[in-house]
């Protein structure tokens, strides 16, 4: 998601149809979490590529050590 379609997503809440901005703003959180998601995956990848242990990398994502691994263990 481009910082375009964020910042017309959030002016979306101003505007005469609050149907729309409703719907735009749904549509770009899903967008944005996605697009989070992924470089999170990235982060972790790299992360434990450079010797990070899975408790840092749980410390850094405030989350236990066991969902840490159960999430992005795999592979």
């Amino acid at each position: 998601m481009d910082d375009r379609t964020l910042r017309t997503a959030i002016a979306a809440a101003d505007g005469d149809d609050p149907y729309r901005a409703l719907r735009d703003i749904h549509h770009a959180r899903i967008e944005l979490g996605r697009e989070l998601d992924r470089a999170e995956a990235v982060a972790v990848r790299r992360a434990r590529a450079a010797g990070a242990s899975w408790q840092l990398i749980a410390l850094a994502l405030e989350i236990s050590k066991q969902a840490a691994h159960k999430k992005y263990g795999r592979g």
